[in-house]
């Protein structure tokens, strides 16, 4: 798997769960269990949550 669909795999199981548990403490650890860096972690917080809110938005 390429590193971009492994990527988009990724933040799409995060967008999930925080659409239905939407604590950032709780969406990091999920990140990092995931195994990845404290950075990519963040990234992945930042861009899950902006999806939401354009979610949440419409």
């Amino acid at each position: 798997m390429k590193s971009e669909e492994k990527r988009s795999h990724r933040l799409n199981y995060l967008l999930k769960y925080y659409l239905s548990n939407p604590k950032e403490h709780e969406l990091y650890q999920r990140a990092k269990q995931m195994g990845v860096s404290d950075s990519t972690a963040k990234d992945y917080i930042r861009t899950v949550i902006i999806q939401a809110q354009k979610i949440y938005s419409r």
